[in-house]
């Protein structure tokens, strides 16, 4: 996939019942994850530093990392979607039957290419016939709009009780980028579909009746953040999405060092010049996290904008003030 070896690694889970993404309000703390490893190429991904603990397991199972390691690989699940109807099943059915928000993905796109997208199909399928959760995909690619038809075109068997609601009232589709510019989004994030493709899904989705909600992120440090803003906000029709989620560009393993170094290699040098000044300064980042997150509140409502900020003993009190930040 997209060059990269691809192995199918035994689990024995693929839904977490336990994550920590209720603290993002992506989820009520229910996810679930069909590989480890993307098909995808990000500069500022974390899974990789997420998974360091892990690689020794991975190579115990036939995973054969290249020279530029977990990023070289595409690592999936063993019958991803069999594990998923096994996890279900095995609750009991008043949780099943409550209503709550799973989220996808923590790790790897749900829609890199049409085999993924059918995989979770067939995993939204198992949860859609089995419970009363709402599910909420998250992809770079365009082919969001295919998950909903082949929903639309499959047979959902109930075989749970309860009020049924179709899966156009279920699940909540968005796409994720911090930047509109084609030429810029390449140079950090390889594979990906382009920005203009995705935000069309996101329009079609929209056109058609689907729920939908925005995912600004991560974005760069800006020359000018509120002209930054307003163009999002109009390009994903803030308006019509539920929620519009943002954040910044944050520590994890070497992504600043590994943005900054795609961004010179691509010519975004402006780019690369302004991430380098608050990689390394932290009044600099603090100032590129409230400058954004400023921009958006001016623009969206409070009660729709959902800033992921991270907050420490120094920039606590500033975040708690500020409506429309999720503080982490």
């Amino acid at each position: 996939m997209q060059g990269k070896p691809v192995f199918n690694v035994p689990a024995k889970t693929v839904i977490n019942f336990k994550s920590h993404f209720d603290k993002k309000l992506l989820c009520d703390g229910i996810t679930f994850t069909a590989g480890s490893a993307c098909n995808f190429s990000c500069s500022f991904c974390y899974v990789e530093s997420m998974q360091l603990k892990q690689q020794e397991w991975f190579k115990s199972h036939g995973v054969e990392y290249p020279v530029n390691g977990h990023e070289g690989v595409v690592i999936r699940t063993k019958d991803a979607v069999e594990i998923a109807r096994k996890q279900i099943m095995s609750k009991p059915e008043d949780f099943r039957m409550a209503k709550k928000v799973i989220y996808a993905s923590p790790k790897v796109d749900v829609a890199g290419n049409m085999e993924l997208v059918k995989e979770t199909v067939g995993i939204c399928k198992v949860i859609l016939e089995n419970t009363n959760w709402d599910i909420r995909l998250l992809s770079k690619s365009n082919l969001l709009p295919q998950v909903s038809t082949l929903l639309s075109n499959s047979r959902i068997e109930r075989t749970i009780n309860g009020p049924w609601q179709s899966h156009a009232e279920r699940v909540m589709y968005g796409v994720s980028t911090g930047t509109l510019d084609d030429g810029l989004a390449h140079a950090f994030e390889r594979g990906t579909a382009k920005v203009s493709k995705r935000i069309e899904s996101l329009h079609w989705l929209q056109d058609n009746g689907y729920r939908t909600y925005g995912m600004i992120c991560p974005s760069l440090p800006q020359d000018d953040y509120i002209e930054f803003a307003n163009k999002m906000a109009e390009a994903i029709r803030a308006d019509k999405c539920e929620h519009v989620w943002a954040e910044v560009i944050n520590v994890r393993g070497d992504s600043f060092v590994k943005t900054e170094k795609a961004l010179l290699d691509c010519g975004f040098t402006d780019e690369a010049k302004r991430l380098a000044i608050v990689a390394n300064n932290k009044a600099a980042w603090e100032e590129y996290a409230r400058l954004t997150f400023l921009a958006h509140a001016r623009i969206i409502p409070a009660g729709k904008l959902r800033f992921l900020q991270y907050v420490n003993n120094d920039n606590r009190k500033w975040w708690v003030c500020s409506v429309g930040a999720v503080l982490l």
